[in-house]
């Protein structure tokens, strides 16, 4: 199906969980979705760039502040499109045909004229409207109550029911998965050819013909022992032919959703125990993606991760043992301090991703894993992150040298690892009714 008929479809699921949402918080008959407002650098006349309210993004694929759209149950939503007279910045608003046929459209000139038209009938005879946004004054302005302004339980339903996907954002997914793609493709080649850090991610947004703010988080494009930070944010320019290892972690946006993938590449003379490593993981990855089904606990991915990890670490002869002492002694933790994933979406690190209903009660992640990000049930149409790794981070090993956890360790291999500074691989999944989906891959 085209996007057209996928956005219209979008449309009438978001009508119909809005108007259960405020069928179970009667205090409001109406939703108010602001864009955001522009905020500045310190002491400064430069503006930081804007990322949209993501509720509002659901709604509408529109990056610019001072927007608004009100949700009536049963009536189409009104979109609040401010256009200021500006010759200084380029202001307009284009909307593709199947976009704005699902919305009564207010064209404006000022958020002024905003609440000035909010302030007449028939919107003066809603009862009560909650507002949804990061500008308080503006909501203040409208002469709505503290209490209305994003009021916290109707923010959890609304948070809790965005980890299922519509057919829509499934479809935006899955593009920005096949754009990011070819930045990765065009990466791998820059790198091969020894290009720079800084050379590499310019090929990766050149691929993507998109631009540094419009990726949705900071690529980390690491070099050798670079690839031992887990978001290494710098990109170094100088080039270096001799570089062995490659961990790309980029994506793209696709209608305000996201991509996420991580893949790491070695040259021709890396260690051969390294490369092996890179199959390995991706072995454990390919395994980890096929127990994906709806109605499992996510935690359970992550400890199988953890397993396979273990089994890796024995099998390469990094740690010595027995499984059972490197569980009994975290050692996997080491290697791999991240979580296995996240749910994804408008956000890269979706909302809901420990809400256990609803209600907002959550789910805290299991104690000996404390920074995993999701631990709900799966259940068809969400979309969440896979990505095991294996890293040499020193600031975590060069304490255990001396402990008891570090005679497990053979410190010969590990100081051979770490100028090659580690391992990711990561693709975006979607649960099915009969299992799983990869929007990263066609097949896996």
């Amino acid at each position: 199906m085209s996007f057209a008929l996928h956005f219209a479809q979008h449309i009438h699921t978001l009508h119909t969980r809005y108007a259960k949402a405020l069928e179970q918080h009667s205090e409001f008959d109406a939703i108010l979705l602001h864009s955001g407002k522009e905020n500045y650098y310190f002491a400064d006349d430069q503006s930081i760039a804007f990322r949209a309210n993501p509720h509002f993004n659901q709604w509408l694929p529109v990056n610019k502040p001072g927007q608004a759209i009100l949700v009536i149950p049963g009536r189409q939503a009104h979109y609040f499109q401010v256009t200021p007279a500006d010759f200084w910045y380029e202001q307009e608003v284009c909307l593709q045909d199947w976009v704005s046929e699902q919305f009564q459209l207010h064209p404006l000139t000022s958020s002024a004229q905003l609440i000035a038209e909010m302030s007449d009938s028939p919107y003066s005879s809603l009862k009560s409207i909650a507002f949804i946004g990061e500008d308080d004054s503006f909501a203040q302005a409208l002469g709505l109550s503290e209490d209305a302004i994003n009021p916290e339980a109707l923010v959890h339903y609304l948070d809790f029911q965005r980890a299922v996907k519509t057919q829509y954002e499934i479809a935006s997914i899955r593009k920005a998965n096949r754009q990011a793609l070819l930045g990765h493709t065009a990466a791998r080649h820059a790198f091969l050819e020894g290009a720079s850090e800084y050379q590499i991610h310019m090929a990766y947004l050149q691929a993507c013909e998109i631009l540094d703010e419009e990726t949705p988080y900071t690529n980390i494009v690491a070099l050798d022992e670079k690839a031992a930070i887990l978001h290494y944010q710098n990109k170094r320019r100088t080039r270096n032919t001799d570089s062995k290892v490659l961990l790309i972690d980029a994506g793209c946006r696709v209608n305000g959703y996201c991509s996420d993938i991580t893949r790491t590449s070695t040259r021709e003379g890396t260690l051969s125990l390294f490369c092996d490593l890179v199959e390995a993981v991706e072995a454990l990855q390919t395994s980890l993606i096929r127990r994906v089904k709806s109605g499992i606990d996510y935690p359970d991915i992550h400890r199988a991760a953890h397993d396979g990890l273990t089994n890796i670490l024995l099998g390469s002869g990094i740690c010595r043992g027995t499984a059972q002492a490197l569980k009994e002694q975290k050692i996997s933790t080491l290697f791999m301090p991240h979580g296995i994933g996240h749910l994804l979406g408008i956000q890269v690190h979706d909302v809901g991703g420990r809400m256990k209903n609803a209600k907002g009660e959550t789910r805290n992640p299991p104690e000996d894993y404390p920074s995993l990000r999701t631990t709900r049930k799966t259940e068809v149409g969400q979309v969440f992150t896979i990505e095991p790794g294996l890293y040499f981070i020193p600031l975590l090993l060069d304490k255990e040298r001396q402990s008891e956890r570090g005679r497990l360790i053979n410190w010969d291999i590990v100081d051979s690892l770490l100028p090659l500074g580690g391992i990711r691989i990561e693709d975006n999944i979607l649960v099915t009714e009969s299992g799983f989906e990869n929007l990263t891959r066609v097949l896996i």
